[in-house]
């Protein structure tokens, strides 16, 4: 292994940051910043879900933590097992670890005294501007901290007695094997697989998502997209796909994320649409209520109020005033929580902030602010598909 090794631990897939309620989007972090910067300093970049195919996961990764020249640890979203494995790396090695992390959101005290480099993730994209400036930033760290290595684990620094473990460069080397390319790996299986999506090849995509789920052991954001994409393939017809879809779903246990929450409400809801079933509806409603009380995301609320106001046109009596009321409340809540943030997000998320805003005023017949906020949505030059979602969502309340 005469090529350098870094070693980057982090979260993948989209994942929800516990602080700030954001869902942050780790692969475009990995492809953007990370990746480029590693390969650009003339290291090898080895992510941790890179090397589940051998079969060896435990072993490997732990050979990797005290033997790469370089670890970067990604504790954005905070996801355990980087934090874990970040821990392990401070254990068996003093110094040659880099930790970022995106620039919201709290720091764990624990490693808030070490040099963090922050950068600004758009939650499902990262911009030109940004990858532009962090890319050299982390690639001349890289070089300096091969150059010369300087003790940055916590450890180390403030019990500098504390010993190093040793093991065997033989015993390493047959654990590591070469560490060749795999054409194989998740990385690569889920480029693959989202360029699958973005050719609206639905049914390979899931075929992709599904080897991922079981190369991941089930982890639930492959679960999610899976069930996404068997769906959206509406093979061999609309109803198969949905209730296929509702099928792989339940492998998610415990559910406890408005992702989930989401797709299970958008699977529902197309089925109701389908069968005109209310008792779909009535489960759309559930699932998009649960996301929307446990973290108020406009998102999910609006697809929440939605299913009420749809209700509110099939139910009689009690049941379609209720319905009415409480879509109306939602609505009205979700302007709130919006107009407060409107100074504070990006681009891409004010252009559906006002889109939002636009169907929510239009939802209560506030006419004249619905077309403010349409003809702002519109300024922000939406690609075709996003016009497309936006116009369904609109028809719903002008039909």
């Amino acid at each position: 292994m005469e090529e350098k090794i870094c070693f980057v631990i982090m979260g993948f897939g989209n994942k929800k940051d516990p602080d700030t309620n954001r869902t942050i989007d780790l692969n475009a972090t990995y492809k953007k910043i990370i990746r480029p910067a590693v390969e650009a300093s003339g290291c090898k970049c080895i992510r941790a879900d890179e090397i589940k195919e051998s079969g060896v996961i435990d072993r490997s990764m732990y050979a990797l933590l005290y033997y790469a020249d370089v670890v970067i640890a990604d504790i954005s979203t905070y996801n355990p097992n980087a934090i874990y494995e970040l821990g392990v790396r401070h254990t068996l090695r003093p110094f040659s670890t880099i930790i970022i992390k995106e620039d919201e959101g709290k720091i764990p005290f624990d490693i808030g005294h070490n040099r963090i480099i922050n950068y600004k993730h758009l939650g499902n994209e990262i911009s030109e501007q940004e990858v532009k400036k962090c890319v050299p930033q982390l690639r001349d760290l890289i070089k300096g901290v091969i150059a010369d290595p300087r003790v940055d684990s916590p450890l180390y620094t403030y019990i500098p007695q504390t010993k190093q473990p040793t093991i065997s460069e033989e015993e390493i080397r047959s654990i590591i094997g070469e560490l060749k390319a795999n054409e194989e790996t998740i990385y690569s299986l889920t480029e693959k697989a989202m360029k699958a999506m973005d050719a609206k090849n639905f049914a390979e995509a899931e075929k992709l998502w599904e080897k991922l789920s079981k190369k991941a052991e089930n982890d639930k954001y492959y679960i999610q997209q899976q069930a996404l994409c068997r769906y959206k393939s509406e093979y061999p017809s609309k109803l198969r796909a949905l209730t296929d879809a509702l099928s792989i779903m339940e492998k998610i246990e415990n559910p406890s994320d408005t992702e989930t929450y989401g797709v299970m409400g958008a699977i529902y809801k197309c089925l109701w649409e389908e069968t005109k079933d209310n008792s779909y509806l009535d489960s759309a409603a559930e699932s998009y209520k649960k996301g929307w009380s446990q973290y108020k995301d406009y998102y999910t609320g609006e697809n929440y109020a939605n299913c009420m106001f749809m209700k509110s046109k099939v139910l009689e009596g009690e049941l379609k005033t209720h319905s009415k009321v409480e879509a109306e409340l939602t609505f009205q809540e979700i302007i709130n929580i919006i107009l407060k943030t409107l100074d504070e997000v990006e681009p891409e998320e004010i252009m559906w902030e006002y889109a939002t805003l636009s169907n929510s005023y239009l939802a209560l017949n506030r006419l004249e602010d619905a077309e403010k906020y349409e003809k702002l949505f519109r300024e922000q030059n939406p690609a075709l598909w996003q016009i497309d979602t936006f116009e369904k969502t609109k028809q719903l309340y002008t039909d």
